[in-house]
Formats: C-alpha cells, structure tokens, sequence
C-alpha cells in the first residue's frame, strides 16, 4: 500500500470515528468565512452602488467647483465659463427637502431634488433629464413641473400627473409630477427640475451647490485644477470625481473595517477549535502514530498526515463558508438593506457580485486559521516515541510546548507597546495588533496559570483529606487536573477564547449605549423641539416667526439653535456648525464638555469663543486655546477653541457657538430649530396643540425630548444589529468549541477510566468525577476569560473606538449578560462531560485496558 492510499485511508477511518467532531470544526471555520464573507460581499455592493449613484449625479464632468458653505452666489458662474481652457460648464443647485407626512422611511423623511438646466446638462449629465408626457414636451423648464425617479415615486405613492407637497420654512409648496428619471438607479430617491424654477420656488435665488466643468482636451487637470483654486480664493475648492469617491470612501471606512475585524472574531474562535479538535486527536492516537512509525511512517509522514487532515477541514469549511456567506449577504440586503443598520448608505438597493479575487481570499483566510490550528498538533505528533508511546507511558500534550512563559510575557508586552502607538490612516491596526497579541499571550500562560491553580487547590485538598473532611473524589478531580495541565488547557482554550471575546463586545457595546444614553440626556433638556424646513439658505424660523413663539404664555424658556453644513476640508465629509445660545458663566452647563475649557472671562474682548466636538481634534488637530479660522457669513471668520465636547451624533466633527456671534457675524437672524420648556401646568398635549394652532402649525416636525431619546436608542441598536449577531455566533462558536474538547477529552481517557473502574471506582462515581472536571474547567476559563476581555474591552474603549469613530465613553459592566453567559457555559460543559463520559464508561472494563496487558 502506497503512501497517499494509506493517508486516505487513515484520514476516513478519523473521519468515521470522531465525525461528530470534526463536523463541528468545519462549522466553525464556514460560519467565520461566511461572516467575513457576506459582511465583505455587503459592503463592497453597497459601496459601490453608492458610489454609481454619486458618478449620476455628476454626469461625465472633470471638475467640479464648491464653496465651503455649501452655497454660493451665482455670478461666478460666468466667470468660469470664461475660464481658458473650459469647454463645457453646468449649474446644479442640489438641496434636501422635507417631505409632509409619512412615507415609511424611519427617520429619512427627504428628498434629493436637482436643479439642472436641461440644455447645458444634456451633454455633461443626461442621466438626469426627465421624461416629460408626450403632449407636454417642455414641461422641462416649467415652473410647477419636477421629475420624480423610479424609487421615489415608489416611495411617495404618486405617479405622472399626481401632484407633490414639499415643506419649505413655515410653507407648503405644492409641485406637479411631469414625468420620471428614469435613468436614475435603483433605489435612488431623487427628484430633478428646472435651475431657475428650484431657485424661485424652494427660496434659492441667486444661489448655486456646484458648477461642473468639462475641460479641453489636453488640458492638464491638476495644473487647471492649481490655477483655479487660486484665482477663486479660499472660500472655494475644486474637486475630481477620484477625490469624491475617496470621501465617500473614507465616511463608511471605520464602520466596515470594524464589521470585518468582528468577523474574525468568529474565524479565531473557530481556529482554537480546529486547534483543540486537532490536539486531542493526536493525544488519542499517539499509540497508532507509534505504530505507524515502527512500521516505516517517517516524521515528516506523520506531519504531512496531521497536516492534511487540517486542510481537508478547512477546504470544506471555508467552500460552505463562501457559500453560506452569499446567502447571509442576500439576507442581510433583503433584511438591514444595503448599510447593515448604518446610515452610511440610505435608500440603496444594491445588487450582489462576487469577486473572485475577494472570494479566494476568504478561502485562503479560512483555509490559513485552519492550518494554524493544526500545525502545533502535527509537530506534536512528529515528536513522538514509538517506544514510549506504544507503552502508554507519554501523555504530554501539545499545548505544553508552547506553554513557555517567556513567549507569554512578550506577547503582553508587545500588546501593551502597540495600544500607545496612533492610527495608521485613521485606522486602529495597532490597537487590533494589540488585542491578537493579548489573547494569544493570555493563551499562552494559561497551561502555567492552569497548573499553579489546580497545584494550589490540590495542595489544599492534600490537608483536608488528611483531617478526614474531603471526598476522596473531590481529590480525584484536583489531582488530575494538577498533574496534567496540558491537556486541561486544551479544554481551558476554547472556554477562555470564546469567553474572553464575548466579555469584551459585551462591554464595550453596553459601555457605549450607556454613554450615548447619558449624552442624550445631557444635550436633550427641554420638554419639545420645534423644527421647521430651510427656506433656502436661510433657517425655516424668520424673526417676526421666533418672536411670536417666544410671548407665547404656555411656554416658560426657548432657545433657538442654527445648524449649517461645512467643509473644512474637500478630502473629508462636511462638519456641522452649530449656533445655540450657551451659559457664559459656566459652558458644562449647556455643552458636555470633558476636559479642561477657557471661561469665557479669560478671553480678550475682541476674541470669539467655540466649542469642538472630540472629532474635530483628531481629524482637524485642533486643542483648546488654538486659533482656527471658520468660514462664517461670507468669509473665513477667526475664533479661539474654548473647549471640546463629546458628541456621538456627528462622526465627522461639529462646532458650537454663541447664536450671537454667528448672527453679528452672518447677519442671518433665521433659526432651524427651537428648544421648548413647557410652564408647570402646561401638558404635552395642550403644547402640541397650540403650536398646530399657529398660521403654520401644520409644517412644524415637533418632537418630545424622549421620542428623540428612544428613536436615537433604537437607531444604536439597529446600527449594532450585525454586532449582536456577531457575538451570538461567538457565543455559539464557543459553546460548539466547549463540547467538542469535552467530548473528544473524555473519549480519549477511556483507558484511564478502565483503569479506574478496576481498583473499585463505580461508574457513577467516575461520572462524577467527570462533571466536577468539567464545571472546574470551566470555571478556570470564565475567570481567566473575564480577566482577559475585561483587558481587550479596554483596548477596544480607549483605544479601537476614540482611533476608528473620534468619540471616547465611560466604562460600564453588563454583569447579567456576563453572569448568563458564563452560567451556559458551565453547565453546557458539565452536561457535556457527562454525555461523553457516559459513552466513554459504557464499553467493557477490560477491553478498555487491553493495550497495557
């Protein structure tokens, strides 16, 4: 019999034997491939149906012009068509409008609408011309007429010919579907009309979002590009369609990046799986790998055996991982849409392409954990002894060879070197360095923690016994486990790895929502707010409006807040600039400031105070003290840092300042939005009422302080949906993980069972026997892994989240989710040991030893 016949053969005889077991290991590796998998296929559809979308909206321009404000006045429009070098130029003026009514879209009740003119933007962006009826060919530069897409007619119940309400300010404007976009893409809510009619009717005169340009051939664009931004000033950028694409890029980067990395959590578990799997199946057959080697199997036979055994499981677990993550990406599409419960892709109906690139990297992925897992066993099994091993005398396990505690500690200490060292690209790698590095280090001191622990508890025992007041079976249970720590760590692995890293998402997770919670609390202290619609460029609230709210008698307090959008930098997405009245004598009172702040008192008369949000620091570099200059009303404006405050609602920064000093600054006196306290006597109901009494009641979005509270909490939770599901599977993976090394251990200690069962223990006293290793192990392993994901929850606290999202938080403990989990785990484990030490006591006492006559 050849070499490869006798492989296969020994590879279907462990097959047949244990293949419970080894069906486990390749669940484990195709449910880690199929997360990682379907969470890949997912984004990258949704990113690129996004970013389609975006190329849709710019048409085939080379360029395109923005100011910093969003805005800009429309005159220099004939300047650039002046511009040397341009040939081609199109105006679009793109807004969001609010939609009256529900139209069951959660929170995003807008619409996109385009202002085009449809001569120019016939040949820069046909895809955004209408379709008008027939016998009304140019209703294309009407001033009643918008053209609604596919998907936002879908969403709106309308269809050709219906007519469209759209808040604007304290009005109802009312439009006539003319016809559809019908080369908008799937899922695109947008709606296209005509410049001048958007400008007049949505209250935009004079007013531009962007000018597209297509330029000469020949002509270099950066050069162009350099020039223009020159001749234009700072108050404007100039941008191509590869830096818009990086922006989009770089606003979902973090969200995804951190889906995948808690994919591999389920990968990794799934490896020490494959590692514990592996490891007993050596243990088990040591004395058939003697026999092999005496009968002319060479060590590197051996190591080729072992090897291959790894690589048939993660062959087949990572093909059913690709195709199970397909499934799981359609579901997740049909179900969370196309940004996984985030709001980084609203409204998109992505289609799912595989990549034959990315599905082999899954593959390699899965196939490389599972050949980690499996070579320390196959280098245990080419150390064997023939002699020795076919003695029974050798039951060292695996796991003691790297149980040296050298490695350990250099693990630790590098994990504790890479949590200082800053992010790479706006990316925590070295803060996921630093987690990999610290549970393989706690790994590895396991085997010593796990023998000076039971050494310790045995030593105890000794005493007891010795007084008479300790069961012979409880010192049993200590002795074996003292002197064979290597293979109680195997079992001690999958508990530590899989519990380690629940207790870690656990808290960070409940960290957060708790911060978020609290942070609501802190920036929500009226009773209602009162939002109306941009009218144009101006807040939904006029002066004469502000002042009738503010002699209303049912009110006690109003606080009137303006919001605008900013760019400070074209590579990033926009800030939030907002402008509120803030307590002068102390900001904590009005902003959730952390650290230090400047009171106002220590600024000289002439300098402005504002207040950053943490991102602001890490994107943007700003400190407390440090002068910034914000383009405000018509130019860059000049202001002093007086703080930084924690805000979890915009990721990408935002400022606050006083209302005053945006108003002196802007001479915009409109406001967005209105704070209510309501009079002691006064109710919710008689509150909303009164204000839907008001000439423009029925415009108004007006929202309880808790509404805003539960809808921002559920939005967490949908935004942390696939994070849940993520640690369930963990929490499964690690429940699989347990039985398998229970069940593989107490089958491959049958000898030591016979032996046991002939110098008079009963088979119900080995069963207990059984069940108390089992509940110690696990014990060991839900305390060591407490300790460890306590440690990694850290990491992933204050170092992960403040790197990926620019936000820190406070620690806070999900004791009953840790005290039910590590509860499962241990009677799992303790029910388990029974179940396969029954099977493993079952057989006959004698043939049980039949190998040591």
């Amino acid at each position: 019999m050849n070499a490869p016949i006798l492989s296969g053969w020994l590879l279907l005889g462990e097959w047949r034997a244990r293949f419970l077991q080894a069906i486990v290991a390749v669940m484990a590796i195709a449910i880690g491939v199929a997360l990682g998998f379907s969470i890949h296929l997912v984004n990258a559809a949704a990113f690129n149906e996004f970013s389609a979308a975006s190329k849709s909206l710019s048409g085939q321009s080379d360029l395109q012009v923005h100011s910093k404000q969003k805005y800009f006045d429309e005159l220099i429009y004939p300047r650039l068509a002046q511009f040397e070098g341009v040939r081609l130029i199109n105006p679009v003026l793109e807004f969001m409008v609010p939609i009256p009514g529900d139209h069951n879209s959660g929170n995003d009740q807008r619409l996109r609408i385009l202002g085009i003119d449809m001569f120019r933007a016939a040949g820069m962006s046909p895809d955004l011309l209408g379709v008008p009826a027939e016998d009304r060919l140019m209703d294309g530069l009407s001033d009643d007429a918008i053209f609604l897409s596919p998907a936002a007619m879908e969403w709106l119940h309308v269809k050709q010919g219906d007519t469209v309400q759209f808040n604007v300010g304290t009005q109802t404007l009312e439009l006539r579907v003319a016809g559809g976009v019908t080369r908008a893409r799937a899922g695109q809510r947008i709606a296209v009309m005509d410049i001048g009619a958007a400008q007049w009717r949505f209250n935009y005169l004079g007013l531009l979002s962007r000018i597209e340009l297509k330029l000469d051939d020949g002509v270099h664009h950066e050069a162009f590009k350099t020039e223009l931004e020159k001749e234009l000033g700072a108050q404007f950028f100039v941008t191509e369609i590869v830096e818009q694409e990086a922006r989009l890029a770089s606003m979902s980067r973090a969200y995804r990046v951190n889906l995948n990395m808690l994919a591999l959590v389920a990968l990794f578990t799934g490896a020490f799986l494959v590692f514990s799997t592996q490891a007993l199946s050596v243990a088990r057959r040591r004395s058939q790998f003697a026999l092999l080697r005496v009968l002319g199997f060479t060590r590197q036979h051996l190591m080729r055996q072992v090897v291959a055994e790894g690589i048939v499981l993660g062959v087949i677990g990572s093909f059913c991982g690709l195709a199970l993550g397909y499934g799981f990406a359609a579901l997740a599409i049909r179900f969370f849409g196309g940004d996984l419960g985030s709001s980084f892709f609203p409204g998109i109906q992505p289609d799912l392409y595989i990549s034959p690139a990315a599905a082999l990297v899954y593959f390699a992925v899965g196939l490389g954990v599972t050949i980690l897992g499996t070579v320390l066993p196959a280098r245990d099994a080419m150390r064997i002894a023939p002699a020795a091993a076919l003695k029974s005398s050798q039951e060292n396990n695996v796991i003691d060879s790297v149980s040296v505690p050298w490695s350990a500690i250099v693990c630790l200490s590098l994990a504790l070197l890479l949590a200082q060292l800053p992010p790479v690209y706006g990316l925590p790698v070295f803060g996921y360095l630093a987690i990999a590095l610290l549970l393989i280090g706690g790994l590895a001191l396991m085997p010593r923690f796990a023998a000076w622990f039971f050494s310790f508890a045995l030593y105890w025992a000794n005493r007891r016994f010795s007084c008479g007041k300790l069961h012979a079976t409880t010192l049993m249970v200590l002795a074996r486990l003292a002197n064979v720590p290597g293979q109680a760590s195997v079992a001690l692995s999958g508990v530590l790895a899989s519990f380690c890293l629940m207790v870690a998402m656990a808290i960070m997770v409940l960290s957060f929502r708790v911060s978020v919670d609290n942070w609501l609390e802190h920036v929500l202290p009226a009773d209602l707010y009162v939002r109306a619609a941009d009218s144009g460029k101006q807040g939904g609230f006029l002066p004469d409006e502000q002042k009738f709210l503010t002699e209303l008698p049912e009110f006690s307090r109003i606080d009137f807040l303006r919001y605008q959008q900013l760019v400070l930098d074209p590579r990033r997405p926009e800030i939030t600039l907002i402008a509120r009245p803030i307590d002068s004598a102390d900001p904590r009172n009005t902003l959730p400031i952390i650290g230090e702040f400047i009171a106002p008192e220590e600024l000289s008369g002439h300098e402005r105070s504002i207040w950053v949000s943490e991102a602001m620091v890490d994107l943007y570099g700003y400190s407390v003290g440090k002068q910034i200059m914000i383009p405000v009303g018509n130019r860059l404006q000049s202001f002093i840092v007086a703080g930084i405050w924690r805000d979890y609602g915009r990721q990408f920064g935002a400022v606050q300042m006083q209302l005053s000093d945006y108003q002196e600054l802007s001479n915009d006196m409109s406001i967005n939005t209105a704070a209510v306290w309501l009079q002691s006597k006064v109710t919710m109901d008689n509150a909303y009422d009164i204000l839907h009494q008001l000439p423009y009641g029925d415009t108004l979005e007006i929202t309880q302080s808790q509404t805003i509270r539960d809808t921002s909490l559920k939005i967490f939770d949908r935004s942390f949906a696939v994070t849940y599901l993520l640690e369930i599977i963990a929490v499964i993976i690690g429940l699989l993980g347990v039985a398998a090394s229970f069940s593989l251990q107490m089958l491959s200690r049958s000898k030591e069972f016979g032996m046991l069962r002939h110098i008079g223990i009963t088979r119900s006293q080995v069963l207990v026997v059984l069940a108390a290793e089992g509940g110690l192990l696990t014990t060991l392993g839900v305390m060591l892994g407490f300790v460890l994901g306590w440690c990694i929850s850290l990491i992933l606290i204050f170092i992960v989240n403040p790197q990926s999202f620019h936000w820190t938080m406070q620690l806070y403990m999900p004791w009953d989710w840790l005290f039910l989990i590590a509860g499962v785990m241990l009677i799992s484990a303790s029910i388990t040991a029974l179940v396969a030490g029954r099977r493993a006591v079952s057989g006959s006492v004698i043939r049980a030893v039949r190998e040591d006559w």
